[in-house]
């Protein structure tokens, strides 16, 4: 279909015994951010390796504006660009130098690409650091230079393979404004990511992936649906108090209720049949529960799923968790 970017059916990679890929299907319509999202092993890196030619899939068909990754490799190494998830530019250059030298290597001329990495540092907002040399950039900064390295050439479809790894919050909202710019440009964007809020903040659809499978597919609000109506979050006084009120609200709530990382936070998660006045009478039965247990309650909510709610209830484990799978 010419709308889509990127077509795969069955996609498969084996390292050894393990099924790092296992018949993945996707398909990312062109000039959008499209968000793969799952654990660090899920599969994430060795399906973006296989669509930019990087690995040769052993199973399944994989295609990038309709050609074919392994018969047709030289074409679709034109079409696209992947930014890893470690910085790929020479820390001993400038942030000049490295642009300009990725340029010549892309086969323009001197004075072209001099202009060209002057446009992207300032667009970037690295003019001022431009003559310094990248090993004293700091994390966002780095991760900045090697996006603009990315799109010297403005690709049709880029891969940026979990672009915001270890950038403080600041730094990470610095790239999703330059994500936004390159698809408002006409660029597709295909975006691997363990965080869920960067998947919510950016793409328009998400593939969930898990032990090397595509376990759900949708946009995010057609994800949040999928699992319930809403969700109740507690935030208790006491922490040493959390694990009687996992108790007193699965009694109250039933089975869908879990410990936040916040070691005095818990989340139940609401049936989808649930309506909005169901969801509050629940919700006031739980915090009467809580109450004559006498625990003390000091912030409660109660909102629409958020995605962290959706892989929790896909996969029983939080996205941010580590697997022992290929990556």
């Amino acid at each position: 279909m010419p709308d889509l970017a990127i077509e795969t059916s069955g996609l498969v990679k084996t390292f050894g015994t393990t099924r790092a890929v296992d018949g993945v299907d996707l398909a990312v319509p062109a000039g959008t951010v499209y968000g793969v999202l799952g654990p660090n092993g899920a599969g994430k890196t060795t399906a973006v390796r296989m669509l930019a030619t990087l690995l040769r899939p052993d199973g399944g068909e994989a295609r990038v504006f309709g050609h074919d990754v392994i018969r047709e490799a030289d074409k679709v190494r034109s079409l696209v660009s992947l930014t890893g998830q470690y910085a790929s530019v020479d820390e001993d250059l400038t942030g000049t130098e490295n642009l300009v030298l990725i340029g010549r290597l892309l086969g323009h001329r001197k004075p072209r690409a001099r202009e060209r990495s002057a446009q992207l540092l300032e667009a970037f907002g690295l003019t001022d650091a431009a003559g310094k040399q990248v090993k004293n950039y700091s994390g966002g900064m780095r991760r900045r230079i090697d996006i603009a390295a990315s799109i010297l050439k403005t690709p049709d479809v880029l891969f940026l393979d979990e672009p915001t790894t270890g950038l403080d919050p600041r730094s990470r909202n610095q790239v999703w404004d330059i994500i936004r710019i390159i698809v408002a440009q006409g660029t597709t964007v295909m975006l691997t990511t363990q965080y869920l809020d960067e998947a919510d903040q950016l793409a328009s659809r998400i593939a969930v992936i898990d032990h090397g499978k595509v376990i759900a597919e949708g946009t995010p609000g057609q994800l949040k649906a999928s699992v319930g109506a809403g969700s109740i979050h507690v935030r208790l006084r006491d922490a040493a108090r959390r694990e009687e009120a996992l108790r007193v609200l699965t009694t109250v709530l039933g089975p869908a209720v879990h410990l936040d990382p916040d070691p005095v936070a818990l989340t139940a998660q609401l049936s989808g049949e649930d309506s909005d006045r169901e969801a509050a009478e629940q919700a006031s039965r739980a915090l009467a529960e809580l109450a004559a247990a006498g625990i003390t309650v000091d912030n409660f909510s109660l909102g629409q799923p958020t995605l962290d709610e959706v892989f929790l209830a896909l996969t029983d484990h939080l996205a941010t968790e580590s697997e022992e799978a290929a990556a």
